[in-house]
């Protein structure tokens, strides 16, 4: 049977048209209400769009869906960050709502000590000790690249003064004693004591994380997630996937950037026959996904020069040169894709450093080899990235927080060259757009306003407004372009004969609207192979 969707407001990706037609799980024709009548019979379906927009399903180029998933079981600290008061009232509230006693980790994430309007630091142990010391917390940044821990979870650590800091990461102190920070690789000395959770809990994980994406929009998702409990084999992650998916009950299609940190566990993954590309129209394996460094906010980003705020440091690399350069020749030996998280200016150096050694050794034509969020940059960094035909995971939603930051963390000069994603669209570069969840919420609508008028949510801006994106350029950026990412656009990304029915309705049409106003158009429908999985 086949579904005529007519009347409505239609960006396919290539033209505006009024309808469409789908069959079983894809789009069969778009054009015409004539030329649709034509090709349907009386029995078929008709569904008046009401002059309403509808675009390609929204596809979030990078994020965590797993972890995503899992925020949602913990302190949701995001919404209470104005204050350190404030957050620690929170805690506090939780432990006693949720009955956490005995050594029961109480976890959150989405602090972020900038919003703080009663101190002007991070938080550390002794202000959690203050409200909560019988039982262990663990209290994650925002970013994901620094937390917080009370004295109970460094007793039952074995975390002490004479803990030596890993390589890539940092153990917080003042005046040599330990504050309870822990940044990037340190962070695994505390998680790595966290219990794992079995494969039902994961599922549940996925599904919560599936239902909130599609909420807003979202049905393609590239996600990282072997990272968010190093202690489990790969495997449990992608069967709780491919079970999901058995059982008809994953939303989103998920390519999975495969992150490991050690070559060894690289080569297995290999040898037992993943690659990128291989799998389902619903779980793929993507690229191997490494982390380069830290993040701005958190200031371990790593800089080719000292942060102008804090001449202390310049931030730190996650892996030796060495350590990179083997990993990423690897893959690319064996056809994998390669996605690495450069967020500072010397880590870019590093990883297109690595890049540009795999392919002198062993080329490839069409590789597509990315940077994951590409922020801190110079102009030959620019022009190199175009040079090696490197595709860009963007996230424009990080203007919302970085605008007010940015040239204050790295200096007027640098800041001038930087989240120049517009330069690099200009210059042939395929920049696809994510939100990095749950650094930030998945909302795409929000993307798209940042990625348009450059700006803060609370209208802080333009940040170089030259850098702005069309709002066709930020569809696209959320919906072919992340379909290149992963090797799909010919199934993905458009409104076209051939393509996966995956489909959104908005109740405003951003082409025609004040672009300030872009955040605020809802998603009324969500469709993922013709099947609807939302609606407002």
């Amino acid at each position: 049977m086949k579904t005529l969707y007519y009347n409505g407001t239609v960006y396919t990706g290539e033209d505006f048209v009024e309808a469409f037609i789908v069959e079983d799980d894809r789009f069969i024709f778009a054009g015409s209400k004539k030329e649709a009548e034509e090709k349907i019979n009386s029995d078929d379906e008709k569904v008046d769009l009401r002059r309403q927009f509808v675009c390609a399903g929204f596809n979030d180029s990078h994020m965590h869906l797993v972890n995503f998933g899992q925020t949602m079981l913990m302190a949701r600290l995001s919404e209470h960050t104005d204050s350190l008061t404030s957050l620690l009232g929170y805690i506090l509230e939780f432990k006693y709502k949720n009955n956490l006693h005995k050594n029961a980790w109480l976890r959150g994430r989405g602090w972020n000590q900038d919003y703080f309007s009663d101190v002007k630091r991070m938080p550390d142990r002794y202000d959690i000790d203050k409200v909560i010391d019988d039982i262990p917390v663990v209290l994650t940044r925002a970013c994901g690249h620094c937390c917080v821990v009370n004295s109970k979870a460094l007793e039952l650590c074995g975390i002490t003064e004479d803990t030596v800091s890993p390589e890539g990461g940092a153990i917080g102190k003042t005046n040599g004693k330990l504050n309870g920070l822990f940044f990037d690789n340190a962070i695994d000395l505390i998680t790595r004591n966290i219990p794992s959770p079995g494969k039902a809990t994961i599922k549940k994980m996925i599904l919560s994380a599936c239902k909130k994406l599609n909420s807003y929009g979202i049905t393609s998702s590239q996600s990282d997630d072997y990272c968010v409990f190093r202690e489990l084999p790969y495997s449990i992650i992608d069967e709780s996937y491919r079970e999901l998916e058995k059982e008809g009950k994953l939303t989103v299609r998920v390519n999975e950037q495969c992150n490991f940190t050690e070559l060894k566990d690289l080569k297995k993954f290999i040898a037992d026959g993943n690659m990128t590309g291989k799998g389902t129209k619903m779980f793929r394996t993507g690229p191997l996904k490494m982390l380069g460094d830290g993040s701005l906010g958190g200031r371990t980003a790593y800089l080719s020069k000292p942060y102008a705020d804090d001449e202390s440091t310049s931030g730190f690399p996650l892996f030796s040169s060495r350590e990179m350069n083997q990993m990423i020749d690897y893959a690319n030996e064996n056809g994998m894709q390669v996605a690495v998280h450069a967020i500072g200016d010397k880590c870019l150096d590093q990883v297109m450093n690595a890049i540009d050694k795999a392919l002198k050794k062993n080329p490839r034509e069409d590789h597509r080899h990315g940077i994951v969020h590409c922020q801190i940059s110079r102009a030959d960094q620019l022009k190199r990235i175009e040079n090696m035909h490197l595709h860009v995971y963007a996230q424009s939603i990080f203007l919302d927080y970085d605008n007010h930051i940015v040239e204050d963390r790295v200096g007027k000069k640098l800041a001038s060259t930087s989240y120049s994603w517009k330069t690099l669209l200009n210059n042939g570069v395929v920049v696809s757009n994510g939100s990095d969840a749950p650094v930030e919420l998945p909302d795409v609508l929000k993307g798209i306003q940042c990625a348009v008028t450059r700006k803060s949510m609370d209208g802080f801006g333009p940040y170089l407004p030259e850098e702005a994106f069309t709002v066709r350029e930020a569809i696209d950026s959320f919906t072919i372009n992340g379909a290149i990412a992963s090797f799909e656009e010919d199934v993905k990304g458009k409104i076209k004969e051939g393509y996966y029915a995956d489909f959104v309705i908005l109740n405003h049409d951003p082409f025609n609207c004040d672009e300030n106003t872009i955040a605020s158009i809802k998603v009324k429908k969500t469709f993922v192979g013709g099947k609807c999985v939302y609606e407002r």
